[in-house]
């Protein structure tokens, strides 16, 4: 079973319907201790970094995610939850983040570019990975987003986009992976990125 991590933050509901419509049942829950058993984990988020970094604390969730991560169980942060891997966020200041990835979270430069980036943008495929299999090169996928992630190392990145800049769209190491845009938004092809995960419980 697929377990969804609620923190109080991010679409749960449509992130589990997404999960159902392919076939991988996925549960929500707050109870850390049922995230330390899970099969595999997903960690949504929709809002603030710093509010995302404190509710996750409150609930007792961030020696949870590391556990679960450190024993090798398959692990998907989406938006907010991919930026919440890396170690620090510019929002809002500098908050620490749960360091799983080395890098930061930063804002679009202001100018030219409509922030936030909203709407359907293409992916750059750079690095084969099971997450990604069946997806072809340049497909798109629905986006809403302020910030984006800085890998401080190159290899963390599996598919790139560009808007104003070229940024990390989707990264991964092992059996841990982050993907910028919304695949329970993203019609079919983001579907397939939610079985291509749910695949990985089987492994």
């Amino acid at each position: 079973m697929i377990t969804i991590i609620d923190y109080g933050m991010g679409n749960l509901r449509s992130v589990q319907k997404g999960f159902a419509q392919v076939g991988c049942p996925a549960e929500i829950v707050r109870d850390p201790d049922r995230v330390e058993t899970a099969a595999a984990v997903v960690l949504p988020g929709v809002g603030a970094f710093a509010d995302a970094m404190e509710n996750l604390q409150q609930a007792g969730m961030m020696e949870a995610i590391r556990r679960v991560i450190a024993a090798g169980k398959p692990f998907l942060g989406i938006c907010l939850g991919q930026q919440l891997l890396f170690e620090s966020s510019e929002e809002f200041g500098s908050t620490r983040g749960l360091g799983i990835f080395p890098g930061s979270v930063k804002r679009f430069p202001a100018g030219e570019l409509k922030v936030p980036h909203m709407g359907w943008n293409q992916a750059e495929i750079l690095q084969p990975s099971p997450l990604l299999e069946g997806i072809p090169d340049q497909a798109a996928f629905y986006f809403v987003h302020s910030y984006y992630v800085a890998p401080a190392d190159p290899e963390l990145t599996l598919a790139r986009t560009e808007y104003g800049l070229k940024f990390a769209s989707i990264v991964g190491r092992d059996r841990v992976f982050g993907i910028q845009f919304h695949p329970e938004k993203s019609s079919f092809l983001g579907l397939k990125i939610l079985e291509n995960f749910g695949k990985q419980v089987k492994i």
